[in-house]
């Protein structure tokens, strides 16, 4: 239970003595800690509904309080305001007790779920890039939050290699390079075992192939003939479509792990192409359906829609299946393969008219209830003109560049700061590699999921101030105090002892994590553990810089303080984990 919940209950209780309904015993950390360190603001809506004088109810709850040791000061303030303090005894209590259960440990959700994230949409047969960011590492994060919780959490990369995108490219190669058996209708086999094509010429064809799709109507045509075809199975198109997957996944899956990003499934759009045509049939038998300009569709317009809603589009005029198709055939799967109780879907807030189509027409199909299923949009990362993030040569930046540059900046500015240069020259690049990757995903994720940030990479990679570097840099200087301490024999364990303030921030802050946990989980935000996570290193700093640690004469005080940076340790090491984030033994 955390601090909040367990004296939530004691000032309900009172507000219930009152003859005033629990609910208005809400206890919240406090905005005004320079005031006190807990407040509950419920009676003035406990006044409204009792129609009373607000501030009576508020010194009528305090003066019951006053009786509980645990406080040292319950004031009211305003018109009701309850302004809460605990004794130096109770919050070391309350210390104790956290670090008897953890402080890196969240407890079980009353209720198990099963979650399916839906977190990557890589495409195959063109590199990641820097679009593909903050869908990877938002989602790895909500998943490891939910699976902090006890949920069964599956994650999912959904590939997408069963679009248009692959009716260009087959379409292409079939005008640059006529001579692959793969275009002789004739042809029965076997196609080569090696692929006819590399990851090189797949980079390079994608662009042209894409281009051409756009300003050409005939090239157009031709790879929606194409997409079509692959779908109903022509053979020589599925061989293609084999070479693709070959060469694309292996790569798309070593950048993911570059980042800390690791799927449960790597399953894509062609994984459910079987179940589309029984799908398209059952949703016409349901009534569900209904053909629009050759097209077959579903309407999810409501009349209390206060903006328009177009149709989903089933089966386009040339019969071939489209991201919605397929987006509900994998809900059909996963209903039928994983059973989950809601699905969350991490993609960029510019496919929210998207999802809203997909999750009514589910609903309406009978696959999953609307409210199962869930979009987490986020917003871009820009560069300095406001404008999502591109090359200085207007292109999009790929990740693999992107990661290198990072791995290479780090590296310039742990030399520049004479980080580790004791260290063997293999660790000391794993360093730069670990602050580079923090650095970038730090500054992502703490940033609230729905808002667009601007890409700065000095900011990013300074070891001052909100950053990853700072973080990890904080858990490094921990390790160092903990293991001088081992080598000495000094345990880190024994009563702790609350001496003062810097202890008291410390302990409030161990203390808020589970609040700060839950609430990332409830709105899906991982920027709340950032921002806890930021806290407990600032808190950290202040401690160590009023504290003798090692010099400490008191035994009891040294190995209190130690036992206060193992804490410390612990439930950092807990917030770097939910994010994903690997952080070096030293530096």
């Amino acid at each position: 239970m955390s601090l909040t919940t367990d004296l939530t209950a004691v000032v309900a209780a009172a507000f219930e003595a009152e003859g005033l309904s629990a609910e208005y015993g809400r206890v919240i950390a406090s905005d005004r800690p320079d005031l006190c360190q807990f407040q509950c603001n419920g009676a003035l809506a406990a006044a409204k509904a009792a129609k009373t004088n607000p501030r009576a109810i508020g010194e009528a709850v305090a003066a019951r309080l006053k009786d509980d040791a645990r406080f040292a000061d319950i004031a009211v303030a305003g018109p009701g305001f309850l302004n809460m303090t605990l004794t130096d005894e109770a919050l070391g209590a309350v210390a104790s007790d956290l670090v008897a259960d953890g402080t890196g440990a969240l407890p079980a959700a009353p209720t198990r779920e099963t979650i399916v994230i839906d977190y990557g949409g890589a495409n195959v047969a063109k590199p990641l890039h820097v679009g593909h960011l903050r869908a990877a590492i938002i989602g790895e994060s909500v998943k490891r939050i939910f699976r902090a919780f006890g949920h069964e959490v599956i994650g999912d990369v959904h590939l997408g290699d069963w679009g248009l995108q692959m009716g260009q490219l087959i379409s292409t190669l079939a005008l640059e390079r006529p001579e692959l058996p793969h275009f002789d209708e004739s042809f029965d086999g076997p196609y080569p075992d090696e692929p006819v094509i590399t990851l090189k010429d797949l980079e390079e064809l994608y662009p042209r192939a894409s281009k051409a799709s756009k300003e050409d109507e005939d090239r157009r045509d031709a790879a929606r003939r194409a997409t079509a075809e692959l779908q109903a199975g022509r053979a020589g198109y599925r061989a293609l479509w084999r070479d693709f997957v070959k060469v694309s996944v292996p790569v798309v899956r070593a950048e993911y792990a570059e980042l800390g990003v690791d799927f449960d499934l790597w399953k894509g759009e062609s994984d459910v192409q079987d179940l589309i045509p029984g799908m398209v049939e059952d949703l016409k038998a349901k009534g569900v359906t209904e053909m629009s300009d050759g097209a077959l569709v579903i309407r999810v317009a409501r009349e209390s829609d206060k903006k328009e809603i177009p149709p989903l589009i089933l089966v386009t005029r040339d019969g071939s299946a489209v991201y919605a198709t397929t987006d509900l055939a994998t809900i059909l799967d996963r209903k039928q393969d994983l059973t989950p109780d809601r699905a969350l879907y991490v993609v960029d807030q510019r496919q929210a008219q998207h999802f809203e189509q997909v999750f009514r027409a589910a609903d309406l199909a009978g696959l999953a209830p609307e409210d199962r299923l869930e979009h987490i949009g986020f917003g871009t990362m820009n560069g300095t003109d406001g404008k999502p993030f591109k090359t200085r040569a207007g292109g999009v930046l790929r990740l693999r560049d992107l990661i290198d540059m990072v791995h290479e900046r780090a590296r310039a500015r742990i030399d520049e700061g004479g980080y580790g240069e004791e260290l063997p020259e293999a660790e000391r690049d794993d360093i730069a590699r670990k602050v580079g990757v923090a650095a970038l995903k730090f500054a992502d994720l703490s940033n609230p999921r729905t808002t667009d940030y601007v890409f700065d990479l000095d900011r990013f990679l300074s070891f001052e101030g909100k950053t990853g570097p700072y973080l990890l840099y904080a858990l490094v200087r921990i390790n160092s105090l903990l293991k001088r301490a081992e080598n000495e024999g000094v345990v880190a364990e024994g009563t702790l002892i609350v001496e003062g303030e810097p202890e008291r921030a410390l302990v409030l802050t161990l203390a808020a994590f589970e609040d700060a946990a839950r609430a990332s989980a409830e709105r899906r935000m991982p920027h709340l553990i950032c921002e806890h996570a930021f806290l407990l290193a600032q808190s950290f700093a202040k401690f160590y810089a009023a504290r003798r640690v090692m010099d400490e004469a008191d035994a009891a005080l040294k190995t209190s303080r130690l036992a206060f940076a193992a804490a410390i340790r612990e439930q950092l090491k807990a917030c770097l984990d939910l994010l994903a984030i690997d952080a070096p033994e030293r530096m």
